[in-house]
C-alpha cells in the first residue's frame, strides 16, 4: 500500500472515528495493512463494463432440478440457453440464512449447503463475472457474532447497538413498519437492540472500528473467491446517530469510500455497487466525487417505465431521463425494471405527484399486485413498493398475449437503450407471471415474483413455441444486437429527443467510434407516425428507414444512423 493511499485511509478513519476517545488510529491502520497483506494475491477479471455487459439477477435456486445442486442447474441453463448474451450473474444472497429469503445472513463465509458450495461458485465464475451480496448492515440473530454477544463475550459487546427505549427515535428513516428496537435477554440482562428491518436482522454497529475491520476482511474474501461485483445491500442505513435520519450519513459515505480505497489497493478491478432504494438525487450521491461506488442502481426507471405504459405517455420518463448522461470516469448505472424486490415508490418522489403515484398503485392492485408499506416518523404508514411481476404490471388482465409480449419487450428495450448496464431479472428473462401461491403460503408480498421453477418443466417450455420461449428468445436477440454496437457503451452519450408524447426517443452516440443509434419505443396502443430527420438501418428488423417512420403499438426501433 503506497504512502498516498495510507494517508487517505488514515484521514477517513479519523473522520469516522476521531470523536471516539478509545479509538487507536495506529492500531487500526496496522490491522488494515495486515488484512491487505493477507489478500495481496487476489486475481479479479480485468476491466470495467462496456456495451457487451448485461447482468442476470437471480437467486441461486430459482431453477431447481432433482438430485442436483441449484448452482449446477443454473450453470447448465446459462450454458445451454443463454451463452454470452449475458456476461454477469448477480447471485442473490447465497449464504446460510434464517429469514427474508436470504437477507438475514447467519454465516457470511459459507455457501448455503442447499445451493452447492464454493467450488460450484468457482465453476460458474469461469464463464461469468459474478456479483455477490454484501449484506453488511445487519446479521441474522442466529449469527455467531450475535449469539456470542448474548452470551456476554466481550469481543462482540460493541458489535451491536444497545439502545435506551426512552429516547426519541422519531427522526430515523425506515423502510419497514416493524419496531425499530427489539428486546433480547442476554447474560447481562435485558437489552433493546437496533433492528432496522426486522427482529431477525440485527444491525451492526459501524461505530465500533472492529466491525469495519471485519467487513473489510469479508469483502476482500469475496474478491478472493470470485466476486467481480460487490453489492453493498441497504448501505444507506449503515451509520446510526440519534438526532439524524440515520440514512446517507456523511460517515456512511466515508465508509464506502474507504472500502473502495482498500479494495483498489488489492483488487483494483472489483466493482462496488450500492443499493439504495431512495429518491434519485440521494441515490446518485453514492458516486461521490468518482471515489465511492462504481455503479448505482437506477431505481426511478422501473416505476417511470411502468407509468409510461399505463398512461401511454413518455413525457415523465423523458423529463427524468433528460437529466441522465453518460457518467464520467469508471462509474455508471445498473438499469433494471424487475428484481427480487418490488417496484419502489420512493425513487419517484418529486418526479410523480401523489395523485400519479396513487393511480399507479391502483392500477397495480387491479392487475393482481400487492403493496408493501413503510412506517413514518409520526407512526403513519405510506406505500413503499409495489409487489408484482413486471410483465403483469404492464398489461391489463384482458390483454392479448401478443400485446402483452409487445408491451413487455418495449419496456425491456427502454432498459437496454439507456446509458448504463442492463440488469435483467430471471423471471423477466423467462417471461414468468404473478406467483400467487408463494404469497398465500408465506404471507410475504415479495414472493409474488420469487417463484422456483422446475428445470425439466422449464426446458420443455423453452423448447416449444410458448410465451416463455418467445420472451427468452427476444431478450437474447436484442442483447446480441446491443453487445455488437458501441453506441450502447456506458460511456456513450445519450440525448433525449421529443417527437411525440407517445414515443420514448433516445439518441446514443459513441464519440470515440462514431457509432450512433436512435432508439424509439412506442409506449401507446396507437400507431404513431413521426419525422425524426434520422435515416439508417433499423437493427431490430434489418429494414432501411428514412426520417419518416411509422411505429406500431408498443413497437420499437434501433436505427443505426
Amino acid at each position: 500500500m503506497n504512502s498516498s493511499i495510507k494517508k487517505t485511509i488514515r484521514e477517513k478513519l479519523l473522520f469516522i472515528y476521531g470523536n471516539n476517545s478509545n479509538f487507536d488510529i495506529d492500531d487500526t491502520m496496522n490491522k488494515i495493512e495486515a488484512i491487505i497483506h493477507k489478500y495481496r494475491d487476489i486475481n479479479v477479471p480485468s476491466g470495467f463494463v462496456d456495451e457487451k455487459d448485461a447482468i442476470l439477477i437471480t437467486y441461486s435456486d430459482n431453477l431447481i432440478r432433482e438430485n442436483e445442486y441449484p448452482l449446477a442447474t443454473l450453470k447448465k441453463f446459462m450454458k445451454n440457453y443463454v451463452g454470452d448474451r449475458i456476461t454477469s450473474i448477480h447471485l442473490l444472497a447465497m449464504f446460510p440464512y434464517s429469514s427474508d429469503d436470504g437477507f438475514s445472513v447467519i454465516d457470511y463465509r459459507s455457501i448455503d449447503p442447499k445451493l452447492g458450495n464454493w467450488e460450484d461458485i468457482r465453476k460458474l465464475s469461469r464463464d461469468y463475472k459474478l456479483m455477490y451480496d454484501a449484506v453488511i448492515n445487519h446479521v441474522s440473530k442466529e449469527c455467531q457474532w450475535f449469539q456470542e454477544y448474548l452470551k456476554g463475550n466481550r469481543k462482540y459487546e460493541g458489535y451491536f447497538l444497545d439502545c435506551d427505549p426512552g429516547k426519541d427515535y422519531s427522526e430515523v428513516v425506515r423502510p419497514r413498519t416493524t419496531p425499530l428496537l427489539t428486546r433480547f435477554s442476554t447474560i447481562n440482562g435485558e437489552k433493546h437492540i437496533w433492528t432496522t428491518f426486522s427482529d431477525d436482522q440485527i444491525d451492526l454497529n459501524f461505530g465500533e472500528p472492529e466491525v469495519l475491520l471485519e467487513i473489510i476482511d469479508l469483502l476482500l474474501f469475496y474478491a478472493q473467491n470470485g466476486a467481480k461485483y460487490i453489492r453493498l445491500d441497504a448501505v444507506g442505513f449503515l451509520w446510526k446517530e440519534l438526532g439524524t435520519s440515520c440514512i446517507h450519513h456523511p460517515k456512511t459515505h466515508e465508509i464506502v469510500k474507504l472500502i473502495r480505497l482498500v479494495l483498489n489497493s488489492v483488487a483494483g478491478d472489483v466493482i462496488i455497487i450500492t443499493e439504495t432504494n431512495v429518491p434519485h438525487e440521494e441515490n446518485i450521491s453514492y458516486f461521490g466525487n468518482n471515489d465511492e461506488a462504481h455503479m448505482v442502481y437506477q431505481f426511478p426507471l422501473a416505476p417511470l417505465v411502468l407509468y409510461s405504459f399505463i398512461t401511454e405517455s413518455a413525457v415523465k420518463l423523458s423529463d427524468w431521463a433528460s437529466t441522465i448522461d453518460a457518467s464520467c470516469g469508471e462509474t455508471t448505472y445498473l438499469n433494471f425494471l424487475a428484481s427480487h424486490d418490488g417496484i419502489g415508490l420512493r425513487p419517484v418522489e418529486g418526479i410523480l405527484t401523489e395523485e400519479e403515484r396513487k393511480m399507479m398503485i391502483d392500477t397495480v392492485l387491479a392487475r393482481g399486485g400487492r403493496i408493501s408499506y413503510k412506517l413514518n416518523p409520526d407512526n403513519s404508514r405510506t406505500p413503499y413498493e409495489m409487489n408484482i411481476n413486471y410483465q403483469d404490471a404492464l398489461s391489463p388482465l384482458s390483454d392479448s398475449e401478443t400485446n402483452r409480449l409487445m408491451r413487455f419487450m418495449g419496456a425491456e428495450t427502454i432498459l437496454m437503450s439507456l446509458v448504463g448496464v442492463p440488469g435483467i431479472y430471471i423471471h423477466s428473462l423467462l417471461g414468468s407471471r404473478n406467483y400467487y401461491k408463494g404469497v398465500e403460503e408465506s404471507g410475504i408480498n415479495r414472493r409474488i415474483n420469487r417463484e422456483q421453477l422446475n428445470y425439466e418443466t422449464l426446458i420443455n417450455e423453452l423448447d416449444s413455441n410458448t410465451h416463455r420461449a418467445r420472451v427468452l428468445n427476444e431478450h437474447l436477440r436484442r442483447l446480441e444486437i446491443r453487445r455488437n454496437c458501441t453506441a450502447f457503451s456506458p460511456k456513450a452519450r445519450q440525448k433525449i429527443l421529443r417527437f411525440d408524447d407517445r414515443v420514448f426517443a433516445v439518441l446514443r452516440n459513441n464519440e470515440t467510434t462514431g457509432e450512433r443509434v436512435l432508439a424509439l419505443i412506442n409506449v401507446s396502443s396507437d400507431t404513431v407516425r413521426i419525422n425524426t430527420n434520422y435515416s439508417g438501418i433499423d437493427l431490430l428488423t434489418g429494414i432501411e428507414v428514412s426520417g419518416n417512420v411509422e411505429i406500431k403499438p408498443f413497437d420499437c426501433m434501433w436505427i443505426k444512423c
